[in-house]
């Protein structure tokens, strides 16, 4: 850790200080669970360092993302900083379901994770956003891997993004590919943007990608609660995800039940904790583009953001 961060660290301790008296954190370690996009491991190393702060100690581990819901539950780690409605909201409804972890409050930012494409597609395919249009554009995403079908480039397999339900729930002439990690949607957006290359891959928001290719999101049949679990609900009566994900998602943070009395002061600052779409996006940034490491990253956002973002938190909990 360097001298900057340190002081930084240090001037979050002293403003945490009064909240000693009202309660004790146990001395065992927090557990905060890492997975394998640039925002939740950053944004997991920020409040991990603001728990150190306030004399907390802390481990990181690598969890599955649609498992660690699980691990909160049982009290393997002890909270999921990044609970996002379309990619783990099934997973933490059915965690809920079975009691040991709770609704720990919402981030102030609006979430969307769908198919998503570069505005230089639109050129090549003036009817998107529309997905019937840009179905029957399908043979401009064709590649040798796809044959006559076009390629859509989904997420890492553990996400659980249903890309390949869709396809047959909607009967679309695409062929849905896996990318390995985040990295590698970048990366195949960036390969695109050279001879402005028509492509189609997932993506989210808040990240930095939007920042650095404007785009936009197809649009698929609305959202309703139960198409993808209810074939009745959604306009094809004979399968399930047959609609898009949530445009304007959740962003959650769950908590283990036995946080709060374990350690109360950590937990209260959590409660309080609520990033916005610009703090998460710049937290990617800092990783995605700056290439700095996680850790760096959390402390450079730390660094930018203690007195005016963070203090107000731990103000919240020294009331």
């Amino acid at each position: 850790m360097n001298t900057f961060s340190k002081a930084t660290l240090a001037s979050l301790a002293m403003a945490v200080s009064p909240i000693a008296v009202m309660a004790e954190d146990s001395s065992d370690p927090i557990v905060i669970p890492i997975h394998n996009w640039s925002s939740q491991i950053v944004m997991s190393n920020v409040v991990g360092q603001i728990f150190e702060s306030m004399g907390n100690n802390v481990e990181y581990v690598t969890t599955d993302s649609q498992a660690v819901y699980e691990s909160v539950r049982l009290g393997d780690v002890a909270l999921e900083m990044e609970v996002w409605e379309g990619a783990f909201g099934a997973s933490f409804r059915a965690a809920l379901e079975k009691g040991g972890l709770h609704d720990a409050g919402d981030h102030d930012a609006v979430t969307r994770e769908d198919w998503w494409y570069p505005m230089w597609t639109k050129d090549a395919c003036p009817g998107l956003p529309s997905w019937e249009a840009l179905n029957d554009c399908a043979a401009l995403f064709a590649t040798a891997e796809t044959g006559d079908k076009g390629r859509y480039l989904d997420g890492p397999v553990d996400w659980l993004k249903h890309g390949q339900e869709r396809v047959a729930a909607l009967g679309m002439d695409f062929t849905v590919v896996n990318a390995g990690s985040a990295a590698a949607l970048w990366a195949e957006i960036g390969a695109a943007e050279a001879d402005k290359r028509p492509v189609v891959v997932f993506n989210w928001t808040p990240n930095f990608a939007e920042a650095v290719w404007p785009g936009e999101f197809v649009e698929f049949p609305e959202w309703v609660d139960g198409c993808d679990t209810d074939p009745s609900v959604g306009p094809n009566p004979d399968a399930t995800y047959d609609c898009g994900n949530p445009a304007k998602g959740y962003l959650k943070k769950a908590a283990w039940d036995g946080m709060e009395e374990k350690w109360p002061t950590a937990y209260c600052v959590l409660t309080q904790i609520s990033f916005t779409n610009p703090q998460i996006a710049e937290m990617a940034k800092f990783v995605d583009t700056d290439e700095m490491e996680p850790e760096e990253a959390a402390e450079e956002w730390l660094g930018e953001n203690a007195d005016s973002v963070v203090q107000p938190w731990i103000d919240a909990c020294a009331s």
